[in-house]
């Protein structure tokens, strides 16, 4: 379990126990009250690994699929090379049909070496 999974463990059992009111608990763990209340049915039902999160070892819901990155770092080696990655963006809109975000072609691009970021300038108080 991770430390916000123990701190959690540790609320829901104060919790389980009546020393903590379930709106306290909500409080501390920066969730709603319904929230609290589903957490302790899960640690009622399951004991600790009920309140272990779900999502783990899983993909996001909102990564790109693997054909759809081979598909754009192939233009982006190929046809749009030498393009930043704003420009690169919107040629794939325009001719290729693929609606992918800027920042995800900014990314893409960084990881392929395609493209380094540039610094920030240091803005000047006057």
């Amino acid at each position: 379990m991770s430390p916000k999974e123990l701190s959690r463990l540790e609320v829901i059992q104060r919790v389980k126990e009546k020393r903590l009111k379930q709106s306290e608990a909500a409080g501390k763990l920066g969730v709603s009250i319904r929230q609290v209340k589903r957490l302790l049915r899960a640690y009622r039902e399951k004991g600790a690994v009920g309140l272990v999160s779900k999502r783990r070892g899983k993909p996001s819901n909102y990564q790109l699929a693997e054909s759809v990155k081979r598909k754009v770092l192939d233009l982006l080696v190929g046809k749009y090379r030498g393009f930043g990655p704003t420009l690169a963006c919107e040629k794939l809109v325009e001719v290729e049909g693929l609606k992918i975000s800027d920042e995800s072609v900014r990314q893409l691009m960084m990881a392929e070496g395609l493209w380094k970021p540039k610094r920030a300038r240091k803005l000047e108080v006057h």
